[in-house]
């Protein structure tokens, strides 16, 4: 078997192994192998043929940094399950309390920042790859990404009319980016794939998983504000927030959220090399008899 391919299958492997761990609700594992999938994809993008130089130094600096925002969330993981055998928040006073939260939404911001450096390189990987002429596909891609700003755009307007604007904004902001940089790529993906559709397919979800993350980041910031500046009815909101929460086995929604988070990633390194190979009249000509 190829090194390319070996990686590429072990890539998929361990990205299988995160989504049924987090099936199982074992958040930690699910962001181990996450983090190995990545790594190996990483070096799939490194060794993986000759591509277009700034497409493939674009998915490589791209997936690195996708990379680093796993393994972020898997050390605070590790800490916050190293912290709960100490103390709970139970045991917090509300002062406590609420600034332990902020210290989360602030690494979730941070978190965010890389999310969109991320989506940023891998959006640059598309947009140089070379435009053809395949003006269907381009018209379904952009619908596409219409229709998901469409829905996303209400959901961000009722949050900005609902809560202090700047105070939102200077959250949420790398959030919010990295989801209409995601979806510019996924517009712009139609008439740079090849016949295989992995690379609209892969902007596809990571636009999906890019608008997860502001989502989360919002709802998070949201229920924090609601507590620090109180109104009649915040704790009645709060508390139904967290009776609806999950916590069921087994957590079909997480795995689902990981299975799309990897696959994007991937499908978009993928289809971008494919795609950047069959453009490229070298590799074209190397291949023929």
């Amino acid at each position: 078997m190829r090194l390319p391919l070996g990686l590429l299958l072990a890539s998929f492997v361990s990205g299988l192994l995160s989504v049924v761990a987090a099936l199982l609700a074992m958040p930690g594992a699910s962001l181990q192998y996450g983090v190995v999938m990545l790594v190996v994809l990483l070096g799939y993008v490194v060794v993986a043929g000759r591509a277009v130089r700034r497409v493939r130094w674009a998915l490589i600096v791209g997936i690195g940094l996708l990379a680093v925002v796993v393994a972020m969330r898997l050390f605070w993981h590790q800490e916050r399950v190293g912290e709960a055998g100490l103390l709970t928040y139970g045991q917090l006073g509300d002062a406590a309390m609420l600034s332990r939260w902020r210290e989360m939404i602030d690494r979730e911001r941070l978190a965010a920042v890389g999310l969109l450096l991320g989506v940023l390189c891998l959006a640059a990987g598309v947009l140089a790859l070379p435009a053809r002429g395949r003006t269907r596909r381009g018209v379904v891609t952009t619908l596409l990404a219409l229709l998901l700003l469409a829905g996303f755009g209400p959901s961000v307007a009722l949050g900005f009319g609902r809560y202090p604007l700047f105070d939102l904004l200077g959250t949420v902001w790398p959030a919010l980016l990295g989801a209409l940089v995601a979806m510019a790529a996924l517009a712009l993906s139609g008439r740079r794939a090849d016949r295989r559709w992995l690379l609209p397919v892969g902007s596809l979800l990571l636009t999906v998983a890019a608008v997860g993350a502001y989502t989360d980041l919002a709802a998070a910031w949201s229920g924090w504000w609601m507590l620090a500046n109180p109104r009649d009815d915040a704790f009645l909101q709060v508390g139904v927030a967290v009776s609806t929460s999950r916590e069921g086995f087994p957590q079909v929604s997480s795995a689902v959220e990981a299975a799309i988070a990897l696959a994007g990633p991937g499908l978009v390194a993928v289809g971008a090399l494919h795609s950047s190979r069959e453009a490229d009249p070298r590799q074209a000509d190397a291949r023929q008899p």
